[in-house]
């Protein structure tokens, strides 16, 4: 960060612009305390471009996330730009937890860098699907080919015994309709023989024998006509059964498709098969992952590498001062309230006694008042006398 070279008696009047504001802003420096640390200027402006920058990365990546859910981008940046407040201010939090007074302490540190790997995990999702666009469009054909393919042996195995059973019982009706038809024309051949004289008789004509076998032929047609009519019918309910359930078969894999899509799932899925199945682009994926995940930790790492300077000493010095001055404003107010308590209550314990021995006179003559009135009346008791006494003359205690 460059700055004129000006002489030292003239630093104390250094006023940053509001660039150099923002990034002091973005690492959480005080900049009342930082004006005038000189080194330390340059290194909180650096930690605060360390945040600016994954600031950028975060409203970017959630920005791209968002517009694989919703398909208006105005919605998606929007929501892309509030979850880039969100991870600024998580960002601001971490690196304002990093201070001198805790920075050895373990299990914080721990915490913080496994927030940071959490949320970089998770951010650097959507930007890698944005590098590998067209490598994973390619995985998603495959797999929803591969789906269809799942869902059509699911929907198989689920019709299969009652597709089976419907086929045997046509294949059976079917098989006896066969028999009967083969016995019919076995019948039909051999009457034709002996009637053109190649049968058994050797005699040509409507004969004796082939008259019989005319008769024999016309009794298995005319059964064969009446099976048929009686099987038919099942042949063709099995049919319809089977054709309906190829039909709902159909109905449920249309549906199915219209489910397959390239939401954010299915790409996160499409991804890890890719990485699963190419090991050059396995090898680049990890690589992309460590080097977003250093984008998400930069805060924190800078925060943590950077020396102390005397920001971070005047920062302590000041905490500890407004401590030892918040001590001491409390001391002071407490003594005020206890000194305003004791002068009250020796005040008013002053008027109290003044006040009972200015009355201490008029209570005796009233006494003696209503002690002669007692007197003179002849219906009034001793113990009426008392009451009357107690409820105008004595006190009553504070409650």
């Amino acid at each position: 960060m460059q700055e004129n070279t000006r002489p030292f008696s003239q630093r104390e009047g250094y006023v940053p612009d509001r660039w150099t504001r923002f990034l002091w802003w973005l690492s959480t420096a005080e900049p009342e305390i930082l004006a005038g640390c000189v080194v330390d200027r340059g290194r909180y402006a650096i930690v605060g471009m360390t945040v600016l920058g994954t600031w950028a990365f975060a409203t970017l990546a959630w920005s791209y996330f968002f517009s694989t859910v919703v398909s208006n981008w105005f919605i998606a940046i929007l929501l892309g730009v509030f979850m880039g407040a969100i991870i600024l201010t998580i960002d601001r939090a971490l690196i304002k937890g990093i201070s001198r007074s805790n920075k050895k302490r373990f299990l914080p540190l721990a915490f913080r860098a496994i927030l940071a790997l959490v949320i970089g995990l998770f951010m650097a999702q959507p930007a890698l699907l944005y590098l590998f666009d067209k490598e994973i469009h390619v995985q998603i054909s495959l797999d929803n080919e591969q789906r269809r393919r799942d869902k059509r042996s699911k929907q198989d195995t689920l019709y299969f015994a009652q597709k089976t059973r419907l086929q045997q019982q046509k294949n059976s009706l079917q098989q006896e309709l066969n028999s009967r038809y083969a016995e019919v024309s076995a019948a039909r051949d051999a009457f034709i023989r002996e009637t053109d004289g190649t049968g058994g008789s050797k005699k040509i004509g409507l004969k004796d024998i082939a008259q019989a076998k005319q008769r024999e032929y016309q009794k298995l047609d005319a059964d064969y006509r009446l099976k048929q009519q009686e099987l038919l019918p099942q042949i063709k309910a099995s049919d319809s059964l089977m054709a309906t359930i190829d039909a709902a078969i159909r109905k449920e894999q249309d549906a199915f498709e219209v489910l397959l899509n390239d939401g954010f799932i299915t790409r996160i899925e499409a991804l890890n098969h890719l990485v699963q199945n190419n090991l050059s682009v396995a090898f680049r994926y990890y690589l992309l992952v460590v080097i977003l995940l250093l984008i998400e930790l930069m805060p924190v790492v800078t925060k943590s590498i950077l020396p102390e300077g005397s920001y971070d000493k005047k920062l302590d010095l000041r905490e500890a001062l407004e401590k030892e001055l918040t001590q001491k404003n409390h001391e002071r107010e407490l003594a005020i309230k206890e000194l305003y308590n004791q002068t009250a209550f020796e005040q008013d314990s002053g008027f109290i006694k003044d006040f009972f021995a200015q009355a201490q006179q008029e209570r005796k003559q009233k006494l003696n008042a209503q002690m002669q009135e007692w007197q003179g009346a002849d219906n009034k008791s001793f113990d009426e006398l008392w009451e009357d006494m107690k409820r105008d003359m004595l006190t009553k205690q504070e409650s």
